[in-house]
């Protein structure tokens, strides 16, 4: 019984499956027929003007990268990807220093493409991968710098930064050419304290320099009273270079030297 009940369900499903077939009609029809036909007319027609857009005019200092099957085949680029060196400014960026001064630091990057198969391979858009890993790398660079070697060191500065980018892109296919530090902004009370700092600085300096010459004078006015007491006619002649000197100025004030004898002889008495 169970057999039968078997085969019996067996020739119900063959039999809903022919009537399954017989409902969907095994051609196109005439409307199907009519579309196709249509569809073909209309590529022979267009042919003429959509075979310009499938071919490209490359550039000499383009390269491409051909993928067959989802497969790079030739290991020659030959289409475009830009060879020429391309330049971008990093944005600025709120750094604090070694010795915790923020600062505000931008910047500018020149990079090419070197290998145009891992420029396309290794990376999704090299380009703008590029300019990221700019910005974290000034910020992890200066980072490490204090303040005296940020603003005196630019140049050592913008070499350790090409080499940690050329080293961290150098699978991307992508060669940074040079890094350059464009400007430097410091708060504003931290460069008024600066300015603060630099002008008593000068003025120290100033009040130094000032002392060393009164001192200077004083041991060569030192030696002169030597010399002058050695002989007394030389300081006659002292006074009289001193007259001269003020006559020249045209005043009207006329100082007469009176030695110091005379005086000491009257107070004596």
């Amino acid at each position: 019984m169970e057999m039968e009940s078997q085969m019996e369900s067996q020739k119900r499903r063959r039999t809903s499956n022919v009537d399954l077939i017989s409902d969907h009609p095994g051609g196109l029809g005439c409307i199907g027929w009519t579309l196709v036909i249509l569809s073909g007319l209309f590529t022979i027609c267009l042919f003429p003007l959509t075979i310009w857009f499938c071919f490209r005019i490359v550039q000499e200092y383009e390269r491409a990268v051909i993928f067959r099957l989802g497969r790079i085949t030739d290991r020659k680029a030959k289409g475009p990807v830009d060879l020429r060196t391309v330049s971008f400014d990093i944005p600025p960026q709120e750094i604090l220093t070694k010795d915790s001064v923020t600062v505000s630091v931008d910047g500018v990057v020149y990079f090419r493409v070197s290998d145009p198969i891992s420029s396309v391979a290794n990376v999704s858009n090299a380009d703008f991968s590029t300019r990221l890993l700019a910005q974290t790398t000034l910020r992890n660079v200066l980072g490490t710098k204090n303040l005296a070697e940020l603003l005196s060191d630019r140049e050592g500065i913008s070499h350790s930064m090409q080499s940690s980018l050329d080293e961290a892109t150098d699978p991307w296919g992508i060669k940074v050419e040079r890094v350059e530090i464009k400007d430097v902004k410091l708060p504003q009370q931290l460069q008024r304290a600066m300015a603060a700092e630099a002008e008593a600085t000068r003025e120290a300096r100033a009040k130094v320099i000032s002392a060393e010459g009164e001192m200077n004078a004083s041991r060569a006015l030192k030696e002169a009273s030597l010399v002058i007491a050695e002989s007394p006619s030389a300081l006659q002649l002292r006074y009289l270079q001193t007259l001269s000197t003020i006559a020249a100025e045209k005043n009207s004030t006329i100082i007469f030297p009176l030695p110091m004898d005379i005086i000491s002889h009257f107070m004596k008495k």
